[in-house]
């Protein structure tokens, strides 16, 4: 008996490999490993899902894949920043920044870091740069493409702000500050057209 109890809490603290699963078996999901393949799983679910709240949960989980650069000097940098944006100092932020997109530049929140930085500065121009090129490394990079259209709003181009949104809704349909904004903008536009 003590032998059957000593092999249980064994399985128990030490856990145990389950038997691999075998190809035909239809329950077992396949594992995305790489990180493009879970980015895409993400963006499946993410299109997919008609629960806000869910929703959120999925786009938080991307924005964490988008975090993560692979450097740890990089990430450090990254946290600078934000606290340097949180705090206010948008030169010291940007200076981190300049670093990030300089070493890593295939590192795409790096620059949409960094044009969150300049839009908050109000430096749109160079906002709308570091925009371009995130979404030349990311497409599907729903934050960009949210700042590309408050740019577009604020400095007077609604038009070019509503479709910014509609790509946005396109990525993410539940995001509700994009459904909001298509509804405000499309009003006003059409009120324009009148």
């Amino acid at each position: 008996m003590r032998i059957l109890f000593a092999f249980f809490a064994a399985l128990f603290l030490f856990g145990f490999a389950p038997l691999p699963a075998r190809a035909e078996d239809p329950v077992t999901p396949p594992v995305a490993t790489t990180r493009e393949a879970r980015l895409d799983q993400l963006f499946v679910d993410l299109k997919r899902e008609r629960n806000e709240k869910a929703a959120e949960r999925i786009a938080a989980r991307i924005s964490h894949e988008w975090s993560k650069s692979g450097s740890a000097s990089i990430d450090l940098m990254m946290q600078w920043s934000q606290k340097a944006i949180e705090e206010k100092k948008f030169d010291v932020a940007l200076d981190f920044l300049d670093q990030v997109v300089t070493l890593q530049p295939a590192f795409a929140e790096g620059w949409n870091r960094r044009a969150t930085a300049h839009f908050l500065m109000n430096n749109f121009g160079k906002s709308m740069s570091d925009i371009d090129r995130t979404l030349q490394l990311e497409p599907r990079h729903f934050g960009a493409l949210s700042g590309l259209a408050q740019i577009m709003a604020v400095t007077g181009h609604k038009q070019s702000a509503l479709e910014a949104w509609q790509r946005v809704l396109s990525i993410y349909p539940m995001m509700r500050s994009a459904q909001d904004q298509v509804g405000t903008l499309s009003e006003e536009l059409a009120g324009e057209g009148i």
